[in-house]
């Protein structure tokens, strides 16, 4: 199926026909600064929020979005260039709305890179956030709890990842560096706002949660299969707390854009060491389910952080 926007024939995975034309762009091309200003227009043009807070919901965390009220609703799919999500818990919305009475941009649904996209484009709403007005940005995320302090259920407020995509060459920000968004090499140190972690610790104190939230180190892995006991004994080797399949490459986007950022996971299910079988495989609807049962919590937190970054 295509459809047209100004002129340009967009397929049904939000690519133009004429990337893929003899003279198309190369891939690190496809989202040059104008056709982001445009995407971010497009939104802008149809709703009256100039939020300075996005947030984007992990697999599950959806109902975050539905928690906002006074609300404008975007398709995916009818938004210009946008690629359409096909993961189940994600709907594919952008969302503009109330937060307790703060306006937020929220994404309903990401974009991941076992879905066939490229890293750019899974990053690629991120630079429309920022073209958008946004300053501030929430991460959610459902994980696997690599470390044995950790239960399902709980909440990892990220301090650090590790890039092992990144580390293979696989990177969002390949190709000419545009400095309307950001430098050529943007440094990584701090990329998960100190002040906005304390914040969060101090908000689940006054909660009752402190016990269930842990500090944390995260990695995202290309999918969609779950990891072997072998390449988990080997991230814990390396530090990792938590493992999932987003938010790495976001967060590369975000500090080249020059945005505050606070991320946490969801431990959705515990890693699975053994081979022989005693203990229950990962499965997406397990991490669906936690994400439904522990909704309200992360609702009520990330409400908090929203009012207080605000303020």
């Amino acid at each position: 199926m295509t459809n047209t926007t100004n002129g340009k024939v967009i397929n049904g995975n939000g690519t133009s026909e004429r990337s893929r034309s003899p003279n198309s762009q190369k891939p690190e091309e496809l989202y040059p600064y104008e056709m982001i200003k445009e995407i971010a227009d497009h939104l802008l043009e149809k709703t009256k929020y100039r939020p300075k807070i996005g947030i984007i919901c992990g697999s599950g965390l959806g109902t975050l979005a539905e928690s906002l009220t006074d609300v404008d609703v975007f398709d995916y799919e009818n938004i210009p260039y946008f690629p359409s999500t096909t993961v189940e818990g994600h709907a594919g919305r952008m969302v503009f709305g109330q937060l307790n009475r703060v306006p937020v941009m929220c994404m309903q649904g990401r974009f991941h890179y076992y879905e066939g996209h490229s890293l750019e484009k899974c990053s690629m709403p991120i630079r429309v956030m920022k073209l958008s007005g946004v300053t501030h940005l929430i991460i959610t995320n459902a994980a696997g709890g690599l470390n044995s302090a950790y239960n399902v259920g709980d909440i990892v407020v990220i301090k650090d990842h590790l890039n092992l995509m990144g580390m293979a060459g696989l990177n969002p920000l390949l190709g000419p560096n545009d400095p309307r968004f950001g430098p050529r090499f943007p440094a990584m140190n701090n990329a998960y706002t100190p002040e906005l972690r304390a914040m969060a610790k101090r908000i689940g104190t006054e909660m009752g949660i402190a016990n269930e939230m842990h500090e944390g180190v995260y990695t995202c892995l290309a999918g969609p299969n779950y990891e072997t006991p072998a390449e988990l004994r080997a991230l814990k080797i390396l530090g990792v707390d938590a493992v999932g399949m987003s938010t790495v490459h976001e967060v590369v986007m975000a500090k080249h854009c020059n945005l505050t950022v606070f991320a946490i996971s969801l431990i959705t299910n515990k890693c699975v060491f053994d081979y022989d079988g005693q203990q229950e495989e990962a499965c997406h609807e397990e991490v669906v389910e936690v994400g439904k049962i522990r909704q309200r919590v992360l609702c009520d937190l990330v409400q908090r952080m929203a009012t207080e970054i605000a303020k």
